[in-house]
């Protein structure tokens, strides 16, 4: 049976459209100059920006509730793009007091009409389920100005609509920059000029004038103290600016730095690489395992990379190759002689697959003395690598293996999910 095949221009505009979308922007440019045609019909902000958004985003967000359906999808395209690399993991770094800060683990989702930024916490349960505590939204307005909300305190973006406005008026929320510093490490600043730029439209639409002097901090004193002695009115405008200079100093905040968890799930080549969970002395920590260039495998708190001093590592090792079954007596014994710290039945059923040595730079100290680094070190360990994909870790002087689980899914989701509660 002969077949022919039907040129591009013949073919009905839906389908060209469709097969342009998985086009880049400079593809869709040099298409665009091969005819008039083909020009005009990639100048339709309404049809070709439309489908390009439509194939890459579509399923995952509402792209026509992006700034109201007001922007053009062209802006929204660049938009999206540039949120895209925000999606995943990324932990805290650069901190210098652990106990004063945020949690170190974050994930970035899509919303409705915005990206979501939510804090990985434990549920405090003895089990290795977490929760997401959403702390910073980042959307569009309708005139295209990025806008991006810090919550200071918890619980105003568990129930945002699609409607971004409602967030400006929050007393609790403040505007922020999110900057990029290269593709894996965003800084979370606050927005000077948005405060400014509010604090400016209060004092024109209260009709007091007088008010701008707020920005000098020395013409307001004078102006105060001018106030109190000749103005009738010096009480009401006193209170007025103590209540607008308490708002600015409470929207105060530090910059916050953010690093991108790469490789956060394992592979068949690296099944230890990733982000993982253990319990380890009462609380349920998180753990992540980097391969370096050379086959060494790295293991860190998540918890001890946001400081900004150095930490040892859990345990590590020159070599990934594992010892396969059948194994030894003396190793046999020394996974079946320790207690599972775990709180799933089935991880202390599963079949060690594999057993690999490992090394730990941390020092104990004994019970009641200084903690001045000179106690007795955990030395030699193992890992046993299970069948099910997870894996469990042992020192030689400790009488416990901490069984670990994995964070992310295969497909980057948040493992082990709790709704946290309103």
């Amino acid at each position: 049976m002969a077949t022919f095949a039907l040129p591009f221009c013949e073919i009905p505009e839906d389908l060209q459209l469709r097969i342009l979308s998985f086009l880049s922007p400079a593809e869709i440019s040099c298409f665009a100059c091969t005819s008039k045609r083909f020009a005009s019909l990639c100048q339709e902000d309404g049809k070709i920006w439309h489908v390009m958004c439509d194939q890459r985003w579509g399923k995952k967000t509402k792209i026509q509730k992006w700034g109201n359906g007001q922007i053009p999808y062209r802006l929204l395209y660049k938009t999206l793009k540039g949120l895209e690399n925000l999606i995943g993991f990324w932990r805290l770094c650069g901190r210098a007091n652990p106990a004063a800060s945020s949690p170190p683990l974050v994930f970035f989702d899509w919303g409705p009409s915005f990206v979501l930024g939510s804090r990985v916490l434990s549920t405090g349960d003895d089990t290795y389920q977490v929760k997401k505590t959403p702390f910073l939204l980042l959307g569009i307005s309708s005139e295209g100005r990025t806008e991006n909300f810090l919550d200071l305190v918890g619980g105003n973006l568990r129930s945002v609509d699609d409607d971004l406005k409602e967030l400006e008026a929050s007393d609790n929320l403040v505007s922020v920059d999110v900057n990029f510093m290269g593709n894996g490490h965003i800084m979370v600043e606050e927005n000077r000029c948005f405060i400014n730029n509010n604090l400016r439209e209060e004092q024109k639409s209260s009709g007091d004038e007088s008010d701008d002097l707020i920005s000098s901090p020395d013409f307001s004193e004078m102006y105060t103290q001018l106030a109190n002695k000749t103005s009738p009115g010096g009480d009401r405008r006193r209170q007025k600016r103590k209540e607008k200079e308490r708002q600015a100093s409470r929207t105060k905040w530090e910059p916050e730095h953010f690093l991108k968890v790469a490789d956060c799930s394992p592979t068949p080549t690296k099944p230890l690489q990733g982000l993982w969970k253990g319990f380890c002395e009462g609380s349920m920590e998180l753990y992540l395992v980097k391969y370096d260039e050379v086959g060494g495998i790295i293991c860190r708190k998540v918890e001890d990379l946001s400081l900004s001093r150095y930490t040892p590592p859990v345990f590590w090792t020159p070599k990934h190759a594992f010892i396969r079954s059948p194994f030894s007596a003396e190793e046999e014994l020394l996974l079946n002689s320790r207690i599972h710290i775990s709180h799933l039945a089935e991880v202390h059923e599963n079949v060690v697959s594999g057993i690999l040595y490992i090394k730990s730079s941390y020092d104990l100290v004994l019970p009641g003395e200084a903690a001045n680094g000179f106690g007795f070190l955990r030395g030699e360990g193992r890992v046993w690598l299970y069948e099910n994909g997870t894996f469990g870790f042992a020192f030689l002087r400790d009488q416990f293996v901490i069984d670990m689980k994995r964070v992310a899914l295969e497909d980057g989701c948040l493992a082990d999910e709790v709704e946290a509660s309103m």
